[in-house]
């Protein structure tokens, strides 16, 4: 008889206190089988597991206080933010089903049975090593594995979602098998089964699924799309910038055809359901549980088409569409009932419809294009290799093209036959340049001119006038117009102006200015191939200037909140700098709407690429990681006390320490720097900028920082360095990167700590060493901690009886807030979990 649910997790709560192994990694579940069915079999056992997991889930609904109350007795931790089980049952749940998979392994599923899912084993046999087994990762992919063939992975829950997308599940159609992965809706709220909506990634005429869209169907037919991923946001999805791209969502091509998706903050809990009622909600964890944070579609203009061919749709207006200028509607009596399906159609033929066969002298004047800012571009596009510059004249020269756009992290689109599922914006958008027949535009300029030439006439006269009146006046010289950068250097003056002798002055002014369009060149665009990252204001590209220099080029987004004032605090702060351990600032571009500043590029990008990547780990033999860590402490003495400017950086981490070709290290990212005057030690702030996880306690929650603000965060970079691990990231009993290092160290384990691919004996004493120099920088009172100096000494010196360190912050006695918690504001954070503030340099 197949046990109730509570006798499950009853049964399943002894086992796993039985199985309990502590390790220095999180550990995964292990289901095994004894007997040896055909992969088929199994492949079907999984499906019908998953299945019947989610009814036996839906029955606990009602019985929520049982099973609480025996989650309690048997101690085990509630709470846990996701819950593995997700991906195998592909629904949210419980933190109370989590508690049963994330930490522990040894759960033995053995009898298969024809009614239903393996039992679990009730004889503790252990699973034979040519068995074919299923695995529960740490990041809660299943995987069915043949053992008996070099571990051939035979089926894998990421790679067959069902109504959930989790990070690092794929969607897509997989060249290897042909296979489109979608996610499918359940038929109801209480039913599982199958439903009548699907979602995905398309590509449509782009051939490689490089610029990916997400769909949903009804029965195969689309009802909401997205708009092509330009390798930063959706394009289609503009209004949605501060509530999801914010928060660093990231659509990682597989180069196989699928996509994953991904986060910045790896601690932060989302995942994707398509609900039975045709939507995907965006759901994120808090304390009080699963919160809804985007839902697609959300206004009646994202529905697929909603205006038919060349109709546009704005949410804000009434009637909401409207046909496209030189276009009417095709059904008048239809459209005036609001039925707008059927779309519009052109009141004029282009030249190409009327004389096709005519030379271009003989067929009438040439089409041109309108221009509607501020779009959802169409369907169907087709991607051109053509630049900013030629796209147009790729399209015009085109008969059968009937628009264009061009975005510069997807280049130039082109579009044939009919327009459909256009809407407008009024906030960011893309601009779509629609072909008209020449007739449209003289019409609109015929129109213009019908409206303007009395005015005109009327101006004139009054110039006239004025004219007159002026002659008994002596003529004055007008003031000749600040320009962008003549504007940006007179701030510059205002922001050091009081702060240094004139002697000790910087020339700002002999910092060089780009133009955005050398900057454009030199990056291919912004193109997704030059992308080097994502950092917490903007991405940052690679680009070559026309003499060979190699740069990079951060910039900034204008949704990530990082305005002009962090971007001369950048310029101010770092132009006064020079240090080996620092990054160089070439210049800064200011145009229009446009910020940028350009750095040395630095060809081994940022340490976190190496650190936490584990195809890179071995690069990082301990020797190189050990010279890391003295020049990071170097670069930091350098603008702690020995730079002319006493300068706290406060978001110091691993992602802003660059490495060059010999991987030495050197400090960036300025933004958020502050510069103390005269005997100034430390200094106070109504709201905290920096980074969850490298903030000192003080600095957190009372606003205070100081040099041991940022010897907090060298701390967890030490530890970072030595472990290869983010600070983030869960160890045993669900501590975190300081919990598990105090807790070794007081075991008198330091050196498990180390990354096991650089451990050596002969090097165990220098790591024990960094162990302790960085538990005592990140001890949770600043008086504790010692200074830059008495680091780099410690380091450095032989012999030396350094402090026992002593618990270090964020463990027991105070919890770590998040500075304007999303729970009591719906105001977002950036992608670097910041609060911005105004900054300056002084």
């Amino acid at each position: 008889m197949i046990p109730s649910p509570v006798e499950i997790i009853a049964t399943v709560v002894e086992k796993l206190k039985g199985f309990a192994k502590s390790s220095r990694d999180l550990v995964s579940c292990n289901f095994g089988f004894h007997e040896n069915p055909s992969r088929q079999n199994l492949i079907e056992i999984l499906k019908r597991l998953q299945r019947e997991a989610l009814s036996d889930l839906l029955k606990l609904s009602d019985r929520q206080e049982e099973v609480e109350r025996i989650m309690r007795r048997q101690r085990l931790m509630s709470g846990s933010l996701f819950s593995a089980v997700a991906i195998l049952v592909g629904a949210q749940f419980r933190d109370i089903a989590a508690a049963l998979v994330t930490s522990y392994q040894g759960m033995n599923f053995t009898e298969v049975s024809e009614f239903g899912p393996p039992l679990l084993n009730q004889h503790d046999v252990p699973v034979a090593p040519n068995a074919t087994w299923v695995q529960l990762m740490d990041n809660g992919n299943l995987r069915l594995q043949d053992n008996r063939n070099n571990g051939e992975i035979l089926w894998e829950s990421f790679k067959h979602p069902y109504n959930s997308f989790l990070p690092r599940m794929t969607l897509g159609t997989d060249n290897r098998t042909g296979e489109n992965l979608k996610l499918t809706s359940w038929r109801s709220y209480v039913d599982p089964s199958t439903g009548n909506y699907t979602a995905g990634l398309a590509s449509f005429t782009f051939p490689e699924l490089t610029f990916p869209e997400l769909l949903i169907w009804k029965n195969s037919i689309p009802i909401w799309r997205s708009g092509p991923w330009n390798g930063q946001v959706f394009i289609g999805l503009p209004d949605v910038d501060s509530l999801l791209f914010l928060d660093g969502f990231n659509l990682i091509n597989d180069n196989q055809g699928t996509f994953s998706m991904s986060f910045a903050n790896d601690s932060f809990m989302y995942h994707f359901n398509l609900d039975p009622d045709g939507a995907i909600y965006q759901r994120d964890w808090s304390a009080r549980g699963w919160r809804i944070g985007v839902r697609f579609p959300s206004t009646d203009c994202d529905a697929f088409g909603r205006c038919g061919p060349y109709g546009i749709c704005n949410s804000k207006e009434d009637p909401q569409c409207k046909c496209v200028k030189g276009f009417v509607p095709r059904n008048n009596t239809e459209w005036n009932a609001r039925n707008w399906s059927k779309g519009c159609v052109r009141k004029a033929l282009l030249r190409c419809e009327r004389q096709r066969n005519v030379s271009s002298n003989g067929g009438g004047k040439k089409d041109g294009f309108l221009k509607l800012q501020k779009m959802k571009v169409p369907i169907n596009a087709e991607q051109s290799l053509a630049n900013v510059q030629a796209c147009p004249k790729q399209c015009s020269d085109n008969c059968s093209c009937t628009a264009y756009a061009y975005d510069r992290g997807i280049g130039c689109m082109l579009w044939s036959g009919d327009l459909v599922d256009m809407q407008s914006f009024l906030g960011s958008g893309i601009d779509l340049y629609i072909r008209v027949a020449h007739s449209e535009l003289k019409t609109h300029s015929k129109l213009a001119i019908m409206v303007t030439a009395p005015v005109l006439g009327i101006v004139i006269v009054s110039a006239f006038c004025i004219l007159l009146a002026c002659r008994r006046f002596k003529k004055r010289p007008a003031p000749e117009k600040d320009t962008s950068a003549e504007l940006m250097f007179k701030r510059m003056e205002e922001l050091t102006s009081g702060n240094e002798s004139a002697s000790n002055q910087v020339k700002l002014k002999e910092l060089p200015l780009f133009e955005f369009k050398v900057l454009a060149t030199a990056t291919n665009d912004f193109s997704p191939g030059n992308k080097l990252g994502q950092g917490g204001f903007g991405p940052v590209y690679k680009g070559t200037l026309p003499g060979g220099q190699e740069i990079a080029v951060k910039r900034l987004s204008r949704a990530s909140g990082q305005g002009l004032e962090e971007l001369l605090n950048e310029v101010v702060v770092i132009s006064k700098l020079q240090h080996r351990n620092l990054v160089k600032l070439l210049g800064c571009c200011i145009e229009g709407e446009e910020r940028l500043l350009v750095y040395e590029y630095m060809p081994k990008k940022s340490l976190d690429a190496y650190l936490f990547d584990p195809l890179k780990q071995n690069i990082l033999d301990w020797k190189t990681r050990f010279n890391i860590i003295e020049g990071i402490c170097r670069g930091l003495l350098y603008l702690h006390r020995d730079s002319r400017l006493k300068i706290i950086h406060r978001d110091l981490k691993a992602s802003n320490i660059l490495l060059n070709d010999n991987l030495n290290p050197k400090i960036s990212d300025f933004g958020l720097a502050r510069v103390f005057l005269g005997n100034e030690d430390e200094a106070n702030t109504r709201r905290v900028v920096g980074t969850y996880g490298y903030m000192s306690p003080e600095y957190a929650m009372e606003g205070f920082f100081s040099e041991k603000s940022d010897v907090f965060s060298l701390g967890v970079i030490f530890l970072e360095i030595i472990s290869g691990r983010k600070n983030s990231h869960k160890e045993e009993n669900n501590l975190n990167l300081l919990a598990y290092a105090w807790k070794l160290w007081n075991d008198g384990e330091a050196t498990s700590l180390a990354d096991p691919a650089v451990f050596d004996d002969c090097f165990e004493k220098e790591i024990t060493k960094c162990v302790q120099i960085g538990l005592l920088c990140v001890q949770e009172f600043a008086n504790d901690r010692p200074n830059v100096s008495t680091v780099i000494w410690m380091l450095t010196t032989e012999n030396t009886d350094l402090p026992e360190p002593k618990q270090p912050a964020f463990i027991a006695r105070r919890g770590f807030p998040i500075a304007e918690s999303s729970d009591q504001s719906s105001q977002k954070v950036s992608i670097n979990d910041v609060s911005l503030t105004a900054v300056t340099g002084r």
